[in-house]
């Protein structure tokens, strides 16, 4: 990890002051939560398996347009991003019912949706990140109604976008979570795509045997955590073709 200063360190990464004004490294850690920190444990290798998909997604998502803080990957476990006003709001996009909105609608687990539905959260462990609405974060000033428009647009493109980039390696993306940022260019301001996107942000399941590919195997004690983000990098093409392997060296990023 380089010897610079530590801006902030949250459950899964560390923020660093950057090589050059207006940057931030980024360092993924092996640490995992869930139940809004009540669970907690490590898996091997993940901060290093996220920030290469992260990566993947990241470049995949500014060649179609997408506008992200995104600069480049480091090395294997720290990436240089640039530096957003983070806006207090996760922004997640659902495609089939699943976890905490199945529960909520008393739904089936794995039934489709007759669209993608976003919902608002906000950013809060001591509130234990509240189901919020667009009112709720125009009147409280976490973001304006121009920048919630950017926000909803951007995420049902990057919704599209990866639907199809996942459907292309077998994996259907159930929902994900986003974080946006304002990113200051002189005098002006444009909403950008932030933090990362990953297993630990995304539902991911077999399209063939609904297997699950993500966070949801810490979250219910199923396993295999490790090789399930090995496999989503595997089919990538990220990992060698060749298989999962034990991810604590430098060639993993080869």
């Amino acid at each position: 990890m380089s010897r610079r200063r530590q801006l902030y360190e949250g459950k899964a990464k560390i923020l660093f002051e950057g090589p050059e004004p207006g940057t931030i490294v980024q360092y993924f850690k092996d640490d995992a939560t869930a139940f809004n920190n009540q669970k907690r444990g490590v898996i091997t290798g993940k901060g290093v398996l996220n920030n290469r998909i992260s990566e993947f997604v990241m470049v995949r998502l500014g060649e179609v347009g997408i506008p992200t803080h995104f600069l480049r990957r480091l090395n294997m476990r720290e990436q240089l991003v640039r530096e957003v006003d983070i806006i207090p709001i996760e922004v997640v996009v659902r495609n089939v019912a699943a976890g905490s909105f199945a529960q909520r609608f008393k739904m089936e687990e794995g039934a489709a949706l007759p669209r993608p539905i976003v919902e608002y959260f906000y950013k809060s462990d001591e509130l234990g990140d509240p189901l919020v609405c667009e009112e709720h974060i125009t009147a409280f000033g976490w973001a304006a109604y121009p920048e919630l428009d950017d926000m909803i647009s951007l995420a049902l493109r990057i919704n599209d976008y990866l639907s199809g980039l996942f459907a292309g390696v077998g994996l259907r993306l159930v929902d994900f979570k986003i974080e946006f940022g304002r990113l200051w260019e002189e005098e002006d301001v444009r909403i950008v795509l932030a933090d990362e996107i990953s297993p630990d942000s995304c539902r991911l399941w077999d399209m063939k045997t609904n297997e699950k590919y993500d966070k949801d195997r810490f979250r219910r004690d199923l396993g295999n955590v490790a090789e399930a983000y090995q496999e989503v990098a595997r089919r990538l093409g990220i990992l060698p073709e060749a298989g999962p392997r034990d991810l604590k060296g430098p060639e993993m990023v080869q």
